[in-house]
């Protein structure tokens, strides 16, 4: 993004950015372990995977690699245990109410790119009034390549018909980071999520350690 650049749109993540879905992750996979005899896992383990995706929650649990002839019946079990706790004990992260009024206030458009597939992200997102202000909801099924491929991020670009040098996209991934930067977007790394830190985050990128933080990076690009 160009010195002083304004931004007109604000693209962010979905898990460990917008909402705290991991205690619905640990709920499901200690479920499906106890349901095989197996111990759970700790809750902070679960945790710092949740953005990782299913494939390596499921490796987590069982133990096992995508080669094992086990592995996509386990991981199908452990997605449709998920679907039954998707909205059970998921939450927004403190202050994100706070944030999306301050972009609407800003006149500033914002939308959710997530590699989470649809039949999940969408009764999730629905699940908060405070996100039914998003213009765009674009998920891993929607496209070709999820991130780190911009192709999602592009694909909302077009659609909110801004540029990315106009637009803010905000993870707590290195998907994500590598996403934004690929689509020319101007980053932010959430270190509150589950799995950026600064000792993790190869970009020389402002960070927030909250939601508070984050609105304050915001104000500046504005």
């Amino acid at each position: 993004m160009e010195k002083n650049q304004k931004i007109k749109a604000a693209l962010f993540d979905l898990d460990g950015t917008l909402i705290d879905t991991a205690p619905d992750f640990v709920l499901s996979l200690n479920n499906i372990l106890k349901r095989h005899g197996l111990p759970c896992l700790d809750s902070s383990l679960i945790r710092s995977h949740v953005s990782d995706g299913s494939a390596k929650l499921t490796s987590l649990g069982f133990g096992i690699k995508k080669n094992d002839p086990d592995f996509h019946k386990l991981r199908k079990e452990f997605l449709d245990e998920y679907k039954i706790n998707l909205l059970k004990n998921s939450f927004l992260f403190l202050g994100i109410d706070k944030l999306i009024q301050f972009l609407l206030d800003n006149k500033i458009k914002f939308g959710i790119v997530t590699n989470k597939p649809r039949a999940y992200a969408e009764p999730l997102v629905g699940n908060f009034k405070e996100l039914e202000k998003s213009e765009i909801l674009i998920c891993s099924d929607d496209i070709a390549e999820p991130k780190p491929s911009p192709e999602g991020i592009n694909v909302a670009l077009k659609y909110l018909n801004v540029s990315s040098s106009e637009t803010l996209y905000i993870g707590d991934h290195i998907n994500d980071l590598n996403a934004g930067a690929r689509s020319g977007a101007k980053i932010i790394a959430c270190y509150y999520g589950y799995s950026l830190n600064s000792r993790n985050n190869p970009y020389t990128c402002d960070a927030a350690n909250n939601v508070e933080d984050l609105i304050k990076i915001i104000s500046k690009n504005i």
